[in-house]
């Protein structure tokens, strides 16, 4: 329904009625929207048509205005950093994890609200910024320095893009910042110290069969530590057959919270015979003393089978081992990465770097998640099997590490198999001078 002098009303098939604009602003054909009827009367449609002309005759372009008058009335809702940056992590966290989402609040109300989270956005400088993360560097805590100038810039880039701010004082001072120390986990870069070690912790003497296992697990796949802790039975496809694999759910992965929510984005682990092996024995003790309606954890805690490992089994292990500051769980990712590329680079096998990246779960750029998970899938388990021969030269069979072949075996009936039940704790063990 057509007034005048480009002011019409939309009726829509729900029965609503909108007031619109039709004009044009630099050669181009633009709306602007005026409200909706009857809430917004003829009379008022018309004068704020008559106002939008004469912002054209003034050169001014009325959706833009109007743009500008909102993002005003927002920024005058979100009159502090603070609020502003609340803002935006409510909008972010949708893309993030829960866990890191926390994380990255947690890092603003410690460090930044209380410095300059009361100003308003647009009067912060960049001397105040670098005041801030300087107090933050003076608790040697550059790392968290970084992280926090990071995290600042980002609500300064999303304020910028909300007409909320005009410039980033934290990218002003980026080169500014202490460096950080390099953090790289302790670990393993030669594969006679990798056998070694591994020989090491599976001698220690009263260590549960699960910790063994996960450990050795860890090891031959260069999987991240806590998707080994949290592994399941149901995971592991084909362990009897040629083309053993260890399909990884993509909740489990070090993903984004929408890209957990996908199912595309699960990752396949082709297994070496190894792995395969460790995987069946974890499965048949596993299998064995687990409820019927119970979790199936692979690697079930000593206390009781209804949780997995802790995340700090693993690396209790390797200190008890003699290995502190020498290597972590974590660290067998370098290992495998640092030891097989070397390999790919003295064979002249430049195609196999990218592989390598690619088994340590880092997705290739435009490539989507559902291919990433057979890419390369024969050459990752050819170099999946190079590895765990190099690794495991000298290593006893996985099914020697279980409780029947262990001093410790519980004393359950004809199965042979300890379910968790009045084990003897290391201590306990050692008294008694059984040796694994």
């Amino acid at each position: 329904m057509f007034d005048e002098r480009g002011l019409y009303l939309l009726v829509r098939k729900s029965g609503s009625k909108l007031w619109r604009l039709k004009y044009r602003f630099a050669r181009r054909e633009k709306l602007l929207a005026l409200g909706q009827y009857p809430e917004i009367t003829i009379t008022q449609a018309r004068n704020a048509r008559d106002k939008a002309l004469q912002q054209l005759r003034d050169g001014i372009d009325p959706s833009e205005a109007k743009q500008a008058r909102k993002a005003q009335a927002i920024a005058d809702a979100l009159d502090s950093f603070e609020k502003v940056a609340r803002a935006w992590h409510e909008v972010k966290a949708k893309a993030l994890t829960e866990r890191y989402s926390a994380a990255v609040l947690s890092r603003l109300e410690r460090n930044v609200f209380g410095a300059i989270g009361s100003k308003p956005i647009r009067s912060i400088t960049a001397p105040m910024v670098l005041e801030m993360i300087r107090r933050i560097e003076k608790r040697g805590a550059y790392d968290m320095a970084h992280r926090v100038r990071n995290h600042v810039s980002d609500v300064f880039v999303w304020a910028i893009a909300s007409g909320l701010a005009e410039t980033d004082p934290a990218a002003m001072i980026k080169k500014a910042l202490h460096p950080t120390d390099p953090q790289l986990r302790p670990a393993m870069v030669r594969i006679v110290n990798s056998r070694k070690l591994l020989k090491d912790v599976e001698s220690l003497s009263g260590t549960y069969w699960s910790t063994l296992l996960s450990s050795r697990l860890l090891a031959l796949t260069a999987a991240r530590p806590g998707v080994v802790r949290l592994a399941e039975m149901q995971e592991f496809e084909g362990l009897d057959g040629r083309e053993p694999i260890w399909r990884i759910p993509a909740e489990k992965m070090k993903l984004t919270r929408a890209q957990k929510r996908d199912i595309t984005w699960e990752f396949v682990i082709p297994l070496s015979r190894q792995a395969a092996d460790v995987a069946r024995a974890a499965i048949s003790e596993s299998a064995a003393c687990r409820a019927k309606d119970g979790p199936s954890w692979l690697f079930p805690g000593v206390g009781g089978w209804q949780r997995p490992i802790s995340d700090s089994t693993l690396s209790k292990l390797y200190r008890d081992a003699g290995f502190a500051g020498v290597h972590v769980p974590h660290g067998w990712r370098s290992t495998f990465s640092t030891i097989m590329n070397e390999r790919a680079a003295l064979e002249d096998q430049e195609r196999d770097r990218a592989i390598i990246d690619l088994m340590l779960a880092h997705a290739q750029q435009g490539v989507e998640p559902i291919y990433n998970r057979a890419l390369y899938l024969p050459r990752r388990r050819e170099l999946a099997q190079i590895w765990a021969d190099l690794l495991m030269q000298g290593a006893i069979e996985p099914h020697l590490l279980l409780p029947a072949h262990r001093p410790w075996r519980a004393k359950s009936g004809e199965t042979g198999h300890d379910c968790g039940k009045h084990r003897p704790t290391a201590r306990a063990a050692r008294k008694k001078g059984t040796v694994a």
